[in-house]
């Protein structure tokens, strides 16, 4: 199972969209690969921004960083979600605790040609702390956590997994 450390951006925005895909994820299980809309996001994530690069902090991959020390996310979405300011939080606490002095997130929608700004915060630094917490309670929890009614599984690569009797 994974510890505090190992909590990447994939698991804090699967603990916003649906705690048993999180739980599912961090057992391996990864559909992803035939999911319409996770081809579509890397698509979009592909060919917005291809001069800047990647920074890997080991479980956490940001889309990169720029000078004036913000973490910049790219978004396949045509909605900003409260899963994406989530990740940006953690990605700007896991740098801070890298003794980065990350200012705050800045979420990029190409698809509807939007920025979001969220400045981290002390009280973004503790949601962060507290989402990480959150991860490790679904991720260790013996049994699945309850699946979403049908409407909320929309788009997800998970939904044949969940669903199927």
């Amino acid at each position: 199972m994974i510890e505090e450390h190992d909590v990447g951006g994939v698991h804090i925005k699967y603990l916003y969209h649906c705690p048993r895909q999180l739980w599912l994820y961090a057992r391996g299980i990864r559909p992803e690969h035939l999911s319409a809309s996770v081809q579509l996001g890397e698509a979009v994530h592909d060919t917005s921004y291809t001069r800047r690069s990647p920074i890997d902090l080991g479980a956490a991959k940001l889309d990169f960083f720029d000078g004036r020390r913000w973490v910049h996310e790219v978004k396949s979405s045509s909605a900003p979600a409260p899963a994406d300011e989530a990740q940006g939080r953690h990605y700007c606490y896991r740098l801070r605790l890298l003794g980065v002095e990350a200012e705050g997130a800045i979420l990029h929608y190409p698809k509807i040609r939007r920025t979001r700004r969220y400045p981290f915060t002390p009280e973004a630094a503790i949601q962060a702390e507290a989402d990480i917490a959150a991860v490790l309670a679904v991720v260790h929890a013996p049994v699945s956590p309850e699946r979403l009614p049908r409407t909320g599984c929309r788009g997800c690569s998970f939904t044949d997994y969940c669903w199927t009797e």
